[in-house]
């Protein structure tokens, strides 16, 4: 048997391992409504995965180092000033590092980015050359990039975190509106939202979680809704804190409150939407004129050019 008679069964048995493979990742996704059946079905099942959680969030060995050097790595590049600390603080807490620890680990990381760019520059061009001339300035343009990549990681982690929370928050305030429609206060209709759209919606739900630990340990709740607003780093986040603001101290409707604040942020997702689809036609141009027109014009030039050509030859 050759390989021509083995090609189809070969193409026959990977698409059937690939349909296989996909059913299962499938099939296995638990939704809500099963893992609530499963809580009724056995109740030692919630306890057993908050156990699991509690296990899976124990710093390992790794993890135990970065702790342990991480003060003497970032000793030197610590902010001067409390303005320049806090706002570090709060773009890390916008990208979802909003741990105590976690200037101290971006410093750190910044510091040991540095020293591999230098130690890669350096390495690379004892390789090549040695230091002749300016070589050693790839060195210092490695360790410059080395230093510079995890501020691009944050900003590139930071919008993408905003962006999410901003689509996801109109869905996350609905919800919110039946629950204080429901008769729920607002601390427990936020508890409940947390629960309820975490699967869905998981960057919302984990600031939800620390507003509500925030509230139980006794917090103001203005001051948990303004650093909600500020974690976040999201406008439309501000502004519905600072309406329940409002709300809470005039003691008008917070549902209604709400419901404005959630068909107001709707429409400026739709609107938001609309403007990327009027963006795809010019954004399209150029593809056309890089890949797609060349070959039309070949598939359309070509055989003119080629009689041409020949008729030139024949004269």
């Amino acid at each position: 048997m050759d390989y021509e008679q083995l090609l189809p069964w070969a193409v026959f048995a990977a698409a059937s391992t690939a349909l296989w493979a996909a059913m299962n990742i499938l099939v296995r996704r638990t939704t809500r409504a099963s893992v609530r059946l499963e809580e009724y079905r056995n109740p030692m099942s919630r306890q057993r995965r908050e156990l699991d959680s509690i296990v899976a969030g124990k710093p390992n060995a790794v993890t135990t180092i970065v702790e342990k050097t991480a003060p003497a790595l970032s000793r030197a590049l610590q902010p001067k000033s409390e303005s320049e600390q806090s706002e570090l603080r709060i773009r890390l807490a916008n990208a979802g590092f909003s741990r105590p620890n976690a200037v101290r680990n971006f410093l750190a990381i910044k510091t040991i980015a540095l020293g591999s760019g230098l130690l890669f520059g350096t390495l690379f061009v004892l390789a090549r050359s040695g230091f002749v001339g300016n070589a050693w300035m790839i060195s210092v343009v490695a360790g410059c990039a080395g230093f510079y990549i995890p501020e691009l990681i944050l900003a590139s982690m930071r919008a993408t975190r905003r962006e999410k929370i901003f689509l996801q928050l109109p869905d996350t305030l609905d919800l919110l509106v039946v629950c204080v429609e429901a008769g729920l206060g607002l601390d427990q209709g936020l508890r409940r939202v947390a629960e309820e759209m975490s699967a869905a919606a998981p960057e919302v739900c984990e600031e939800l979680n620390t507003a509500n630990m925030q509230l139980q340990v006794g917090k103001n709740r203005r001051d948990v809704l303004h650093d909600l607003g500020v974690r976040t780093g999201v406008d439309d986040v501000r502004a519905l804190a600072g309406i329940v603001i409002q709300a809470d101290r005039f003691g008008s409707s917070i549902a209604g409150a709400l419901r404005i604040q959630s068909e107001t942020m709707r429409v400026k997702r739709r609107q938001l939407a609309e403007e990327k689809a009027q963006q795809t036609a010019v954004k399209m141009i150029f593809p056309l004129v890089l890949f797609i027109f060349p070959g039309i014009f070949v598939v359309l030039v070509g055989p003119a050019a080629i009689q041409l050509m020949e008729n030139l030859l024949v004269e």
